[in-house]
């Protein structure tokens, strides 16, 4: 198969919301890399050999580190996109930011702080500059999109990096023992899985709203 467009996400849950509305598109593949560098580039090689895209969107959630940045808010790495894709995006009402690529989940609000401060980048994901890079080679036009799903002033409820097995999966039976021993964040981690579902529900409707007039082998991102 080739031609098709291919979209990339880290996790299930920030696929399911596009997943359903994709069902059944022949011009459109949905691949779930996996969390974190080493995940992605080995997804992203197996994608490009089994489909041959015509254009990858890299998408899922980020954490703001911008204040400015609330839950839902569909944003796009500006420094990575060409100057006529920015364009089209920020008419569909999506946000241009730039993004710091992470090995790790910036937990707390301090952290995050830390972040911009350190890097002056807007929002932080663990997955888009190695499918980038990866399009960059293959000279195949990339997107990064993605939803906030997480403020800068907010920690988040867990620290999951600490929850990860040895293939940076999340690990149910840790996720079980961390909330046994704090169950007083599990209101916390509903709030979360809200936020969540919100975001993947706005990334759905930004990708929608760009993909509905394509058909066929037509491209977004030329």
């Amino acid at each position: 198969m080739s031609g098709v467009t291919l979209v990339c996400f880290a996790v299930s849950q920030e696929a399911k919301a596009f997943r359903h509305w994709a069902r059944g598109r022949k011009d459109i593949e949905i691949v779930v890399t996996g969390m974190g560098a080493r995940n992605a580039e080995c997804a992203i090689r197996t994608a490009f050999e089994e489909f041959s895209p015509a254009q990858v969107f890299t998408c899922g959630f980020a954490g703001a580190l911008n204040p400015a940045l609330c839950i839902g808010d569909v944003v796009f790495d500006q420094s990575a996109t060409a100057p006529r894709t920015i364009t089209r995006l920020i008419a569909f009402g999506i946000i241009p930011v730039t993004f710091h690529c992470s090995k790790i989940v910036a937990v707390t609000a301090a952290a995050k702080a830390q972040l911009l401060q350190e890097t002056g980048a807007d929002a932080v994901e663990m997955e888009s500059q190695i499918i980038q890079k990866a399009c960059a080679v293959r000279k195949v036009p990339c997107v990064t999109l993605r939803a906030i799903s997480d403020m800068a002033a907010e920690d988040l409820p867990l620290d999951f990096n600490t929850l990860l097995d040895d293939e940076e999966h999340l690990s149910r039976s840790k996720l079980t023992r961390a909330i046994l021993r704090a169950p007083h964040k599990i209101p916390a981690l509903i709030r979360l899985g809200r936020n969540s579902a919100y975001a993947a529900r706005e990334l759905s409707a930004a990708l929608v709203a760009l993909l509905e007039p394509e058909s066929g082998n037509a491209t977004f991102l030329r």
